[in-house]
């Protein structure tokens, strides 16, 4: 009988595992994969706020990224998951897909929900559509945009729509100090880099709603904004907690060290949507520096019964965080192990440079 193995979604740590697996798989009758994504090609997460900002991102059809690998790929939302009869529903035909090995990668989303106002009217920067719809409503703009959250990705689109758009007046807003993750030296660089783009800072300003002219803060202040931009955190879908799978009060799919759901051992988690903890009981941190190396790992743990082998448990290692400023800036903070920074960065072209080499390093891989 054949071993189906059925992964949901096609970022970085998806398309990882199941390529992973299928390579594991190859040669081994009675066993196949199936990829299911939303869209039928691949998105570079980490470069949405360069298209956010009006420039052109590569065209990677998953339908090339999986030739000669023998993946079927079924472009369909996801509407619902049986974990009782262990069949996936979706949107499109065929409609329903029955797995005896599931991956769930499915990613994360923006949090418009933390906020009232958030979803009415702010624009994420998460997903493609997201930032299809940031370029159109920025497009030319000479107003002012206020971006909430100043994680990586408030950061990386508050400095790229500055630097694109000149004449726009760009806030960039957080409920509490720039750059918490940061060395002091790297603080430094990034607030200059900021004032350098004309980028004012808001510091410990927490955002109670989202209101159609701009920010109104707990303190009963208000920041005055044509446009909002909502990058003040990720939520995951409530498909796997539908299913009756274990999750945490996030909603992420509890998992013990092989990555492996601690409710259903037909089922592996994988990136943003899966709670990894390291041994010391840090979470591990929604980003493509973990979603990857999850993937790749969990290709090797769900496939281990059917392969023979005994999986030893993940271990996440950081190294960096990478922080586009533009096209032309950019901000490496070295890290240990444990994602806390050390002293040494690199800064300007350098890391600019650095992080394009990174980032097309990683669909060359993927590619493999």
């Amino acid at each position: 009988m054949t071993h189906h193995i059925v992964v949901l979604g096609a970022g970085y740590a998806g398309l990882a595992a199941a390529k992973g697996a299928a390579r594991k798989l190859r040669g081994r009758g009675g066993a196949r994969v199936t990829l299911v994504n939303a869209a039928g090609h691949f998105v570079e997460r980490v470069r949405l706020h360069q298209l956010a900002a009006g420039q052109r991102l590569r065209d990677l059809p998953l339908s090339r990224l999986l030739a000669g690998t023998g993946i079927e790929l079924v472009v369909a939302r996801v509407t619902g998951i049986d974990a009782d009869t262990r069949t996936v529903r979706v949107d499109s035909a065929p409609y329903a897909i029955g797995y005896d090995t599931l991956v769930y990668a499915l990613g994360s989303a923006a949090d418009t929900t933390a906020v009232p106002g958030a979803a009415e009217h702010a624009t994420a920067v998460a997903t493609y559509e997201d930032a299809v719809r940031l370029r159109e409503r920025t497009a030319g703009a000479q107003g002012s945009l206020a971006v909430a959250g100043a994680g990586l990705t408030g950061i990386e689109a508050a400095t790229e729509l500055a630097e694109t758009y000149p004449g726009l007046t760009v806030r960039l807003v957080t409920g509490g100090e720039l750059g918490p993750g940061l060395s002091e030296r790297g603080r430094r660089y990034l607030r200059r880099a900021l004032e350098l783009r004309g980028v004012e800072l808001r510091e410990y300003a927490r955002v109670h709603e989202v209101a159609a002219h701009g920010l109104v803060l707990a303190d009963g202040g208000e920041i005055p904004a044509d446009a909002v931009v909502w990058a003040a955190g990720f939520r995951v879908p409530d498909l796997a907690r539908e299913a009756g799978f274990a999750v945490d009060a996030r909603g992420l799919i509890k998992v013990d060290g092989t990555l492996r759901s601690v409710s259903h051992p037909e089922v592996f988690a994988a990136g943003d949507a899966a709670a990894a903890y390291d041994p010391g009981g840090s979470a591990s941190r929604m980003s493509c520096q973990t979603g990857l190396p999850m993937g790749m790992y969990v290709a090797g743990s769900a496939t281990a019964a059917l392969t023979g082998r005994t999986p030893k448990p993940l271990r996440l290692r950081y190294v960096w965080q990478n922080i586009s400023l533009g096209r032309r800036d950019g901000l490496t903070q070295f890290t240990r192990a444990d994602d806390s920074p050390v002293g040494a960065v690199l800064t300007g072209r350098t890391s600019a440079r650095f992080k394009e080499a990174i980032t097309r390093g990683t669909v060359v891989a993927l590619r493999r």
